[in-house]
């Protein structure tokens, strides 16, 4: 399994780019995903509306939660009946 300082070291090398470069893009990219799954839990948790959810994140990332949550419910559904 790949550490996540030889990712850092391997990115650095291949991008050529400096590391401060790769952490500060690495950090940029990684709070935008965590905003990303709070906004989309919150749509989920029906604590936002569907407009609001798609105003902070977009139409494609709330379709997809939405069909994720779908295929989800039914796997659970499949699973209660057993």
């Amino acid at each position: 399994m790949e550490s996540t300082l030889t990712y850092l070291e391997s990115l650095t090398r291949e991008t050529k780019k400096p590391e401060a470069e790769v952490l500060t893009r690495a950090f940029q990219i990684g709070l935008r995903q965590l905003w990303r799954e709070h906004i989309l839990g919150r749509y989920l948790r029906h604590e936002i509306s569907r407009d609001e959810a798609i105003k902070s994140v977009g139409i494609d990332w709330v379709e997809l939660a939405e069909r994720q949550h779908e295929a989800m419910m039914e796997d659970l559904a499949w699973a209660l009946e057993e």
